[in-house]
Protein backbone atom coordinates (compact mmCIF):
# COMPACT_ATOMS: atom_id res chain seq x y z
CA UNK A 1 0.00 0.00 0.00
CA UNK A 2 1.34 3.46 -0.92
CA UNK A 3 0.14 6.62 0.88
CA UNK A 4 0.84 10.50 -0.94
CA UNK A 5 -0.21 13.66 0.50
CA UNK A 6 -3.08 15.09 -1.10
CA UNK A 7 -1.05 17.47 -3.41
CA UNK A 8 0.64 15.45 -4.37
CA UNK A 9 -2.33 13.35 -5.52
CA UNK A 10 -3.55 16.55 -7.08
CA UNK A 11 -0.17 17.03 -9.31
CA UNK A 12 0.02 13.14 -9.95
CA UNK A 13 -3.16 11.62 -10.81
CA UNK A 14 -2.24 9.56 -13.53
CA UNK A 15 0.67 7.86 -11.34
CA UNK A 16 -1.50 7.13 -8.14
CA UNK A 17 -3.82 5.59 -10.85
CA UNK A 18 -1.35 3.70 -12.52
CA UNK A 19 -0.02 2.36 -9.10
CA UNK A 20 -3.78 1.69 -7.73
CA UNK A 21 -4.18 -0.82 -10.28
CA UNK A 22 -1.10 -2.78 -8.24
CA UNK A 23 -2.16 -1.90 -4.98
CA UNK A 24 -4.90 0.79 -2.52
CA UNK A 25 -3.38 4.03 -2.46
CA UNK A 26 -3.82 6.27 0.87
CA UNK A 27 -4.32 9.67 0.12
CA UNK A 28 -3.82 12.24 3.09
CA UNK A 29 -5.23 15.37 3.85
CA UNK A 30 -3.50 17.16 6.46
CA UNK A 31 -1.25 14.22 7.73
CA UNK A 32 -4.51 11.77 7.85
CA UNK A 33 -5.94 9.13 5.85
CA UNK A 34 -8.45 10.71 4.21
CA UNK A 35 -9.52 8.84 0.73
CA UNK A 36 -8.27 5.54 -0.94
CA UNK A 37 -7.90 4.75 -4.34
CA UNK A 38 -8.55 1.21 -5.86
CA UNK A 39 -8.35 -0.78 -8.92
CA UNK A 40 -11.76 -1.46 -10.16
CA UNK A 41 -10.92 -4.99 -10.08
CA UNK A 42 -10.73 -4.87 -6.48
CA UNK A 43 -13.99 -2.71 -5.51
CA UNK A 44 -15.77 -5.28 -7.52
CA UNK A 45 -13.92 -7.82 -5.09
CA UNK A 46 -15.25 -5.77 -2.34
CA UNK A 47 -18.51 -5.23 -3.80
CA UNK A 48 -19.37 -9.04 -3.87
CA UNK A 49 -17.64 -9.89 -0.77
CA UNK A 50 -20.02 -7.17 1.23
CA UNK A 51 -22.77 -8.64 -0.95
CA UNK A 52 -22.15 -12.26 0.37
CA UNK A 53 -22.07 -10.96 3.36
CA UNK A 54 -25.49 -9.95 3.43
CA UNK A 55 -26.94 -12.38 2.05
CA UNK A 56 -25.05 -14.89 4.48
CA UNK A 57 -26.72 -12.61 6.90
CA UNK A 58 -30.01 -12.50 5.53
CA UNK A 59 -29.85 -16.32 5.56
CA UNK A 60 -28.94 -17.01 8.87
CA UNK A 61 -31.68 -14.39 9.87
CA UNK A 62 -34.79 -16.60 7.96
CA UNK A 63 -33.24 -19.63 9.68
CA UNK A 64 -32.94 -18.30 13.56
CA UNK A 65 -35.95 -16.07 12.85
CA UNK A 66 -36.28 -12.70 12.33
CA UNK A 67 -34.83 -9.70 14.21
CA UNK A 68 -38.00 -8.14 16.12
CA UNK A 69 -38.70 -4.31 15.37
CA UNK A 70 -36.51 -2.80 17.95
CA UNK A 71 -33.79 -4.92 16.66
CA UNK A 72 -33.98 -3.99 13.37
CA UNK A 73 -34.55 -0.38 14.08
CA UNK A 74 -31.46 -0.55 16.18
CA UNK A 75 -29.44 -2.23 13.16
CA UNK A 76 -30.63 0.39 10.77
CA UNK A 77 -29.99 3.02 12.73
CA UNK A 78 -26.27 2.02 13.36
CA UNK A 79 -25.92 1.62 9.65
CA UNK A 80 -27.28 4.90 9.18
CA UNK A 81 -25.04 6.80 11.07
CA UNK A 82 -22.26 4.51 9.54
CA UNK A 83 -22.96 5.95 6.19
CA UNK A 84 -23.87 9.66 7.35
CA UNK A 85 -20.23 9.35 9.00
CA UNK A 86 -18.94 9.17 5.33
Amino acid sequence: MTTVKATYAKQNFGTCIAEAVKHPVVIEKSGRPAVVIISYEEYQRLSELEEAMWLHRAQAAAAGGYLSAEDSDDFMRKRLTRVSEK
